[in-house]
């Protein structure tokens, strides 16, 4: 038989937020990647392709260059994260073209598997939130963006 040991609320309250935050921060993004993996794609393909789109986070839709994406997603990306490599893949597929200047373009296409890859984004938040009724979720945010206020940052 096993038991369940609960952990009291004093003890909860003393628990160290940066290690349990970098804890879901870990295991949350692991599971949003796997889910998108099973599609097909990559989250930061996904990036690509909504920061290229004038329906989506391009403000005209013009061509970017990869490092100007890079520079644009600079807070979410992370180390392991090759925007170049994950670039080619979408000229590769048809979703992206490169210009003669080496900017990307979203094509037709990548913009139609831009709105289809977003279709999945519900589906995951659900799956992440399953037992988490909205009001608890927005008191944990509260609590987060003041403890970034607390340490000096800029909670969004």
């Amino acid at each position: 038989m096993t038991t369940t040991q609960q952990t009291s609320d004093a003890e909860l309250a003393a628990q160290p937020a940066a290690y349990l935050t970098g804890v879901a921060y870990e295991a949350l993004i692991a599971y949003t990647r796997a889910r998108q993996a099973e599609k097909g794609h990559t989250q930061p393909q996904f990036w690509l392709l909504r920061n290229l789109s004038v329906n989506d986070l391009s403000p005209d839709g013009e061509g970017v260059t990869v490092p100007e994406l890079r520079a644009a997603m600079t807070s979410y990306l992370r180390a392991e994260d090759d925007l170049a490599a994950e670039a080619e893949v979408l000229v590769e597929r048809g979703w992206l073209t490169r210009d003669a200047e080496d900017r990307l373009w979203l094509t037709e296409e990548g913009e139609r598997a831009r709105v289809e890859i977003r279709r999945n984004a519900p589906a995951i938040r659900a799956a992440l939130h399953e037992g988490i009724d909205d009001a608890d979720y927005v008191t944990t945010v509260k609590v987060l963006q003041q403890l970034i206020r607390n340490a000096g940052g800029t909670a969004a």
